[in-house]
Protein backbone atom coordinates (compact mmCIF):
# COMPACT_ATOMS: atom_id res chain seq x y z
CA UNK A 1 0.00 0.00 0.00
CA UNK A 2 1.26 3.40 -0.71
CA UNK A 3 0.37 5.02 2.25
CA UNK A 4 2.87 2.55 4.42
CA UNK A 5 5.43 3.17 1.57
CA UNK A 6 5.12 6.83 2.16
CA UNK A 7 5.66 6.14 5.76
CA UNK A 8 9.37 4.91 5.25
CA UNK A 9 10.11 8.52 3.91
CA UNK A 10 11.29 11.40 6.50
CA UNK A 11 9.99 14.54 4.47
CA UNK A 12 11.28 17.84 5.31
CA UNK A 13 8.64 20.43 4.33
CA UNK A 14 11.46 23.54 3.95
CA UNK A 15 8.59 26.00 4.61
CA UNK A 16 7.14 28.31 6.76
CA UNK A 17 3.60 28.75 4.79
CA UNK A 18 0.58 27.64 6.84
CA UNK A 19 -1.12 26.78 3.78
CA UNK A 20 1.28 24.59 2.67
CA UNK A 21 1.97 22.75 5.77
CA UNK A 22 -1.98 22.08 5.72
CA UNK A 23 -2.00 20.38 2.19
CA UNK A 24 0.36 18.15 3.44
CA UNK A 25 -2.08 17.56 6.24
CA UNK A 26 -5.21 17.13 3.87
CA UNK A 27 -2.56 14.35 1.62
CA UNK A 28 -2.09 12.44 4.89
CA UNK A 29 1.13 12.99 4.56
CA UNK A 30 3.90 13.50 7.61
CA UNK A 31 6.22 16.47 7.47
CA UNK A 32 8.64 18.03 9.37
CA UNK A 33 9.17 21.38 9.27
CA UNK A 34 12.34 23.40 9.19
CA UNK A 35 12.67 27.10 7.20
CA UNK A 36 16.49 28.06 6.58
CA UNK A 37 16.41 31.74 5.61
CA UNK A 38 17.88 32.25 2.30
CA UNK A 39 18.08 35.38 0.24
CA UNK A 40 15.36 35.05 -2.52
CA UNK A 41 17.52 36.72 -5.00
CA UNK A 42 17.54 35.69 -8.65
CA UNK A 43 18.88 36.60 -12.11
CA UNK A 44 17.46 39.31 -14.13
CA UNK A 45 17.42 37.39 -16.85
CA UNK A 46 15.01 34.43 -15.73
CA UNK A 47 11.38 34.54 -16.36
CA UNK A 48 8.45 32.98 -14.99
CA UNK A 49 8.81 29.72 -14.23
CA UNK A 50 12.36 29.61 -14.14
CA UNK A 51 12.19 32.16 -11.29
CA UNK A 52 10.20 29.57 -9.33
CA UNK A 53 12.54 26.98 -10.23
CA UNK A 54 15.64 28.76 -9.37
CA UNK A 55 14.34 29.79 -5.84
CA UNK A 56 13.25 26.57 -4.95
CA UNK A 57 16.62 25.10 -6.01
CA UNK A 58 18.17 27.77 -3.61
CA UNK A 59 16.48 26.88 -0.82
CA UNK A 60 17.43 23.47 -1.14
CA UNK A 61 20.94 24.30 -1.36
CA UNK A 62 20.87 25.17 2.57
CA UNK A 63 19.92 21.26 3.26
CA UNK A 64 21.77 19.39 0.14
CA UNK A 65 24.95 18.63 2.80
CA UNK A 66 23.28 17.43 5.96
CA UNK A 67 20.47 14.68 4.40
CA UNK A 68 20.46 11.38 5.41
CA UNK A 69 19.25 8.36 3.32
CA UNK A 70 15.88 8.47 3.86
CA UNK A 71 15.25 12.20 4.06
CA UNK A 72 13.32 14.13 1.26
CA UNK A 73 13.47 17.81 1.73
CA UNK A 74 10.34 19.91 -0.11
CA UNK A 75 10.92 23.11 -1.09
CA UNK A 76 9.14 25.89 -3.40
CA UNK A 77 8.35 28.63 -4.47
CA UNK A 78 5.68 30.79 -5.95
CA UNK A 79 5.64 33.45 -8.88
CA UNK A 80 3.14 35.57 -9.81
CA UNK A 81 3.57 36.36 -13.47
CA UNK A 82 2.17 39.40 -15.28
CA UNK A 83 2.77 41.33 -18.39
CA UNK A 84 6.13 40.00 -18.92
CA UNK A 85 7.20 40.71 -14.87
CA UNK A 86 7.38 39.06 -11.36
CA UNK A 87 4.87 40.16 -8.70
CA UNK A 88 6.78 39.57 -5.79
CA UNK A 89 5.34 39.80 -2.21
CA UNK A 90 4.19 43.41 -1.44
CA UNK A 91 6.60 45.34 1.13
CA UNK A 92 3.76 47.48 1.86
CA UNK A 93 0.04 48.49 0.96
CA UNK A 94 0.89 50.86 -1.73
CA UNK A 95 2.86 48.06 -3.57
CA UNK A 96 0.03 46.00 -2.71
CA UNK A 97 -2.81 48.18 -4.12
CA UNK A 98 -0.60 49.27 -7.51
CA UNK A 99 -0.55 44.73 -7.94
CA UNK A 100 -4.18 44.45 -7.63
CA UNK A 101 -4.68 47.42 -9.74
CA UNK A 102 -2.44 46.34 -12.36
CA UNK A 103 -4.39 42.42 -11.90
CA UNK A 104 -7.48 44.13 -12.41
CA UNK A 105 -9.57 42.87 -15.15
CA UNK A 106 -7.11 41.33 -17.11
CA UNK A 107 -5.13 36.89 -17.07
CA UNK A 108 -2.01 36.62 -15.26
CA UNK A 109 -0.34 33.32 -14.32
CA UNK A 110 0.17 31.45 -10.83
CA UNK A 111 3.77 29.51 -11.23
CA UNK A 112 4.97 27.27 -8.28
CA UNK A 113 7.95 25.12 -8.59
CA UNK A 114 8.49 22.49 -6.07
CA UNK A 115 12.30 20.69 -5.63
CA UNK A 116 12.41 17.19 -4.13
CA UNK A 117 15.89 17.00 -2.61
CA UNK A 118 17.25 13.94 -1.55
CA UNK A 119 20.94 13.03 -0.57
CA UNK A 120 21.72 11.46 -3.74
CA UNK A 121 18.88 13.08 -6.24
CA UNK A 122 17.20 15.98 -7.42
CA UNK A 123 14.16 17.30 -9.07
CA UNK A 124 12.00 19.78 -9.71
CA UNK A 125 8.53 20.08 -11.15
CA UNK A 126 6.05 23.31 -11.82
CA UNK A 127 2.87 23.85 -12.35
CA UNK A 128 1.24 27.08 -14.43
CA UNK A 129 -2.23 28.06 -13.51
CA UNK A 130 -4.20 31.48 -15.59
CA UNK A 131 -6.33 33.72 -13.39
CA UNK A 132 -8.77 36.25 -14.61
CA UNK A 133 -9.51 39.02 -12.46
CA UNK A 134 -12.96 41.08 -13.13
CA UNK A 135 -12.45 44.85 -12.83
CA UNK A 136 -11.71 45.42 -9.43
CA UNK A 137 -12.67 48.93 -7.56
CA UNK A 138 -10.37 50.78 -5.54
CA UNK A 139 -12.91 50.23 -2.75
CA UNK A 140 -12.19 46.83 -2.80
CA UNK A 141 -8.91 46.44 -3.06
CA UNK A 142 -8.60 48.88 -0.11
CA UNK A 143 -10.76 46.89 1.70
CA UNK A 144 -9.04 43.57 0.89
CA UNK A 145 -5.91 45.41 1.74
CA UNK A 146 -6.46 46.65 5.19
CA UNK A 147 -8.59 43.61 6.14
CA UNK A 148 -6.44 40.67 5.26
CA UNK A 149 -2.79 42.20 4.94
CA UNK A 150 -1.47 40.15 2.38
CA UNK A 151 1.88 40.96 2.18
CA UNK A 152 3.12 37.14 2.81
CA UNK A 153 1.60 36.40 -0.59
CA UNK A 154 3.05 36.88 -4.29
CA UNK A 155 0.85 38.84 -6.23
CA UNK A 156 -0.54 40.51 -3.38
CA UNK A 157 -3.10 38.30 -2.93
CA UNK A 158 -4.86 34.81 -1.43
CA UNK A 159 -6.44 32.99 -3.79
CA UNK A 160 -8.66 31.41 -0.89
CA UNK A 161 -9.53 34.80 0.61
CA UNK A 162 -12.16 37.32 0.66
CA UNK A 163 -10.61 38.97 -2.88
CA UNK A 164 -10.65 35.57 -4.53
CA UNK A 165 -14.26 35.06 -3.72
CA UNK A 166 -15.52 37.86 -4.99
CA UNK A 167 -12.62 39.04 -7.44
CA UNK A 168 -12.05 36.10 -9.88
CA UNK A 169 -14.41 35.27 -12.61
CA UNK A 170 -12.27 32.38 -14.24
CA UNK A 171 -9.44 29.62 -13.14
CA UNK A 172 -7.67 27.74 -16.02
CA UNK A 173 -5.68 24.40 -14.20
CA UNK A 174 -4.65 23.96 -10.42
CA UNK A 175 -6.72 25.30 -7.72
CA UNK A 176 -4.12 24.49 -4.92
CA UNK A 177 -1.34 25.82 -7.07
CA UNK A 178 -2.62 28.91 -6.59
CA UNK A 179 -3.36 28.43 -2.95
CA UNK A 180 0.22 27.94 -3.01
CA UNK A 181 0.73 23.89 -4.06
CA UNK A 182 0.70 21.95 -7.02
CA UNK A 183 -0.86 19.17 -5.14
CA UNK A 184 -1.44 16.55 -7.79
CA UNK A 185 2.72 16.97 -8.89
CA UNK A 186 3.40 16.34 -5.32
CA UNK A 187 1.83 13.39 -4.53
CA UNK A 188 3.05 11.59 -7.84
CA UNK A 189 6.11 12.98 -7.26
CA UNK A 190 6.43 11.57 -3.28
CA UNK A 191 4.69 8.63 -5.05
CA UNK A 192 7.83 7.82 -7.15
CA UNK A 193 10.28 8.69 -4.39
CA UNK A 194 9.24 6.16 -1.74
CA UNK A 195 9.21 3.65 -4.71
CA UNK A 196 4.72 2.39 -4.82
Amino acid sequence: MWTEKLKTLDIILASGSPRRKQFFEDLAVDVTIDVRPVDEIYPEYLKGSEISDYLAILKASKFKETLTKNQVVITSDTVVWHKNLSLAKPADKEEAYQMLKTLSNDWHEVITSVCFTTAINQKTVNSTTFVKFKALTDDEIWYYINTFKPFDKAGGYGIQEWIGLIGIEEIKGSHANVVGLPTHLVHSMLIELAGC
